[in-house]
């Protein structure tokens, strides 16, 4: 039976790791079950942000009434959009050519699933074929997540799309003329903007009473007022049952509160009601690996399973399922891998940003206030709208409309800053410099403790590290948007702070 050094699950962030295998001329293998370059190359964050762009500029040019310019969109041309779109999943077919003439790598294209401590067999979609049976010495679990798809009656007879086939087999000619979409988080929300632009009658149908609940409550209600004026939003409903009436396709949904019930049609149905493991495809228990009440397989600080040499990263170990968060960890994987074992590197999740791609675009870095609260720290809150800066003026948003976006900062007394949140034009570039600002502690770290990479950020923080003082000592561009950012700090508001109570001795003697 063939032993390979090093086998990689996964196309994604694995590559990472299996590029330096390759070139510390090691044995490797490479696992994966659909297009290289996995999830956000094929089927997520880059071929949806093509899509996303033309429906941003349908809405700008919509909003542009409000500083009296008047555009029309003559034409969406969604040949062209579609086929930008395809060009960039198909660089997959680059990355597999490259990949099969790279000397010490075999490419399996199948389902792994392990067979026995640290044995894999490969077999073909379908599970009639086996490609293959081998050993490794090392494995890295990057093998991703996929579309959770909820128990409705009827739901598998009538037909829906998910993530993974919209951008396959399942890709519309044209927008739909209607689309149900099932779910209320990230993809739901960049999909009903898509389509909602593009004409698309679209409706969300939501069980939790609000939507994106990764955000603040208060960024999930603007968000739905905004929805609104586009689409039908049903938070706080249940997707019960899915039938077929001629080609229209019905989805009944039930009110959590009242238990009333909705019928609703479109032409498609959507389902974006979250992710799921790919572990059980994988059959890790047949290797020792321990995986989490949700499925996830667990990892600890060194993203290390609880099986020796055999690491996970990425969307498969259920935390921050973010591209940009799984290359960290690649890099961090890659280091404890091949570096010495008493210079290994842990993770830290404290500052993780991400944006959702929807209209109001919304960035996040960090806790959010009841995170934090949860955690123990307490806070100041600082919020402050679009419209209170001269460039927010100037791009039409007018205080106490519905389109007016603001940031929010969760502080703690210190000043360190734990969370950014924006929501509004350009939220994910008005985010991104919170999260250098959080992790600037680890500039702070006096040259005699450099090898001493676990100590906390906050322990090797100087004073201002991670703090907002470095905003509050800049100057800001003027008139800009970074204004609403920056001047946020003017805003503070304690929300648990416990003041401390110094009595004052006086010293009589002299």
């Amino acid at each position: 039976m063939e032993t390979y050094d090093l086998v990689v699950i996964g196309s994604g962030a694995g590559l990472n790791v299996l590029n330096v295998g390759l070139q510390m001329g090691i044995k490797c293998a490479l696992v994966e079950d659909t297009k290289l370059g996995a999830t956000c190359l094929t089927r997520g964050c880059i071929p949806s942000k093509v899509l996303v762009h033309p429906a941003d500029l349908i809405r700008e040019a919509q909003h542009a009434i409000k500083v009296g310019i008047h555009f029309n969109v003559q034409r969406i041309d969604w040949d062209l959009i579609s086929k930008r779109m395809w060009s960039q999943i198909d660089e997959s077919k680059q990355i597999e050519e490259g990949l099969s003439h790279v000397p010490n790598l075999t490419l399996y294209k199948g389902v792994g699933e392990f067979t026995g401590e640290y044995e894999m067999r490969v077999n073909s979609i379908d599970g009639k074929e086996i490609f293959g049976t081998f050993k490794g010495d090392r494995f890295v679990i990057a093998s991703g997540a996929r579309s959770f798809i909820p128990k409705i009656e009827g739901l598998e007879d009538v037909g829906y799309i998910t993530n993974e086939n919209f951008f396959g087999e399942k890709f519309p000619s044209q927008p739909w003329k209607s689309l149900i979409i099932i779910g209320g988080g990230v993809i739901a929300a960049e999909f009903a903007h898509i389509f909602s632009a593009m004409g698309t009658e679209v409706s969300i149908i939501e069980m939790l009473p609000r939507l994106v609940t990764t955000e603040e409550p208060e960024i999930s209600q603007f968000l739905e007022q905004n929805f609104k004026k586009y689409m039908k939003v049903y938070v706080n409903h249940k997707a019960i049952k899915a039938k077929l009436k001629k080609n229209t396709k019905i989805v009944i949904a039930r009110n959590m509160e009242t238990g009333q019930e909705v019928e609703i049609t479109a032409e498609e149905i959507l389902v974006a009601t979250g992710r799921r493991s790919n572990a059980d495809l994988l059959k890790v228990e047949n290797t020792g690996v321990e995986i989490n009440e949700k499925g996830w397989i667990k990892t600890n600080m060194y993203l290390e399973t609880n099986k020796k040499n055999i690491w996970c990263i990425g969307d498969a170990n259920g935390l921050f399922q973010f591209r940009h968060k799984a290359n960290y960890e690649s890099e961090i994987c890659t280091n404890n891998i091949f570096g010495p074992e008493d210079q290994k590197r842990s993770v830290d999740y404290s500052a993780v940003p991400w944006a959702i791609f929807t209209y109001p675009q919304i960035g996040h870095a960090g806790m959010t206030q009841a995170e934090a609260i949860e955690k123990g720290h307490e806070i100041y809150i600082a919020v402050k709208n679009y419209s209170t800066v001269a460039k927010g003026f100037a791009m039409g948003f007018k205080t106490g409309e519905e389109d007016d976006g603001f940031v929010k900062l969760i502080v703690d007394k210190s000043y360190r800053i734990l969370g950014a949140h924006v929501i509004g034009s350009n939220a994910a570039l008005l985010v991104q410099p919170f999260v250098y600002l959080m992790n600037s502690g680890f500039t702070c770290v006096l040259p005699e403790f450099t090898e001493e990479t676990d100590i906390p950020k906050i322990s090797r923080a100087c004073p201002e590290g991670g703090s907002f003082m470095p905003i509050y000592h800049s100057m800001v561009i003027h008139p800009s948007l970074n204004e609403v950012t920056g001047w946020a700090i003017g805003n503070l508001e304690p929300i648990n702070i416990k003041m401390e109570h110094h009595e004052h001795q006086h010293n009589h003697d002299h």
